[in-house]
């Protein structure tokens, strides 16, 4: 075990950066920019975090599938705008050894150019609508900004992407609303506090209708987008030819949704929930949910701890449970598996064998008690929840704390400028105010909450405001 971490999360990259090696979630030591190894501990993680949206899309009638990796060029240019939002992004393959491809391929960035030139062979009827997809694959994208583990990478090794075509603009509309429900009760399983925002024309997404955002704010301020969900009306439709003969025999092109979320959840959930002292892992995606450390002092009884060490763990199977039995000292098991953020720890000595109770100590504010072993079960299982929603408790009351309001523009910059995260602005709605404002500001405009009425005057034109429009930095 490595010796104790001196962390200060109010430097937030330092603190990311090093607590995501101890913990061994990740190694970011792959010479290669963007591209990381990730390790057993957080790998778990990350397919327990999965888990949850598969049985989300599941639940909702979606299929989970797999399309190619690589994707012709001449397909991926079919539709322009699609190709202008990512064509400086993507990775291109012209060679094979030393010889030419005879037509280039494109390293999907996403996946609509693929998926969607099998849409138009598989869709022929109305029978054979909605058709609801998903899948959990890589894709490569060439960041120029800065990248963090997980938060903005190039290789991105887990990208949940739902695709779905309809036969009519309101059937794909009310997809739009199931996808953001669906979001919502993700992010909200995962104790992460946000504010869904609809984006402003002039940044949604390449060849989009309109497109929604989950939004909330990292401990340096900094806005991340946690999923879009995103209406491509027809454009796509019309650029691969996705028809189907109607129930009056006239053949319509279909409308379309799609929505993606990626392991920045997972960055996100950890850097929300973690302190100075590490990670702490909500109960539900915690790769280890109770660390179970003997009392070991090298004496006759050690063989009686560890037995009866092994005896809880096998009580306690539904959890996921570790034995520590190293030769460290007590203290330096108790930091290690605090900075790897496991959420509860039992103690046991002699003292707990003999009168059969165990010490149970939380690791999100470190309150420690002794439980008698008949209701350790019962105990453990309210614990946990408590220490899940006490994360949300804490995170809620951050996010809250970072969502500024102002009238002007002056003093929208100074809150920015100091990193003090999202502010939001009177804004009457038109897209040359809205630019200018952003032009104006450090960050960029997120985005409109529908349910919010927009309060004072636009700082640009001085027209009533329509809406508040939230402006933050991102990654």
């Amino acid at each position: 075990m490595s010796e104790e971490l001196k962390l200060d999360k109010k430097n937030f990259t330092e603190w990311y950066e090093r607590v995501l090696k101890y913990a061994e979630v990740l190694d970011d030591r792959y010479p290669l920019k963007g591209s990381y190894v990730w390790m057993p501990y957080g790998f778990k993680a990350l397919k327990l975090m999965l888990k949850k949206i598969e049985e989300l899309l599941d639940e909702t009638g979606h299929q989970d599938t797999y399309f190619p990796l690589l994707v012709p060029i001449s397909i991926f240019k079919k539709e322009s705008d699609f190709l202008k939002g990512f064509g400086g992004s993507t990775l291109r393959i012209t060679h094979v050894g030393e010889k030419s491809l005879d037509e280039e391929l494109v390293m999907r960035p996403t996946s609509e150019t693929v998926m969607y030139y099998m849409f138009s062979l598989w869709i022929r009827s109305w029978r054979d609508l909605p058709l609801k997809l998903y899948q959990i694959v890589p894709i490569f994208r060439w960041e120029t900004k800065m990248t963090k583990p997980m938060l903005r990478v190039r290789e991105v090794i887990k990208f949940k992407e739902a695709h779905t075509a309809h036969a009519t603009k309101e059937e794909a509309d009310q997809q739009i609303k199931e996808g953001v429900e669906i979001y919502s009760k993700f992010y909200d399983f995962l104790k992460v506090p946000y504010v869904v925002l609809r984006t402003p024309e002039w940044s949604t997404f390449a060849g989009a209708l309109y497109n929604y955002d989950h939004v909330t704010v990292m401990p340096d301020g900094k806005a991340t987008e946690l999923g879009s969900v995103i209406n491509l009306g027809q454009k796509f439709a019309k650029a691969f030819d996705i028809k189907y003969l109607d129930k009056n025999e006239k053949k319509k092109y279909v409308w379309q949704t799609c929505y993606g979320i990626s392991e920045r959840a997972l960055g996100v959930v950890l850097s929300l929930h973690g302190d100075n002292k590490g990670l702490i892992f909500m109960s539900k995606i915690a790769p280890i949910q109770i660390i179970i450390i003997p009392i070991l002092t090298g004496e006759k009884d050690n063989e009686k701890l560890i037995e009866w060490a092994k005896k809880l763990k096998e009580e306690l199977k539904e959890y996921r449970v570790k034995i520590d039995t190293s030769e460290d000292t007590v203290g330096s098991k108790f930091y290690h598996w605090e900075a790897k953020g496991v959420p509860i720890r039992i103690e046991i000595g002699e003292k707990e064998v003999k009168e059969k109770d165990v010490t149970v100590v939380r690791r999100d504010i470190g309150k420690e008690e002794i439980v008698k072993e008949t209701k350790l079960k019962s105990k453990l299982k309210k614990l946990l929840e408590e220490i899940d929603e006490n994360l949300y408790k804490n995170a809620e009351k951050f996010f809250k704390s970072m969502i500024s309001e102002t009238e002007t523009i002056e003093e929208a910059l100074k809150i920015l400028e100091s990193k003090k995260g999202i502010v939001k602005i009177p804004w009457c709605g038109n897209n040359s105010c809205g630019k200018q404002t952003e032009e104006k500001l450090v960050g960029e405009a997120l985005g409109i909450n529908e349910n919010e009425k927009g309060k004072g005057i636009c700082p640009v034109c001085k027209n009533k405001a329509k809406h508040m429009l939230y402006l933050g930095r991102t990654y």
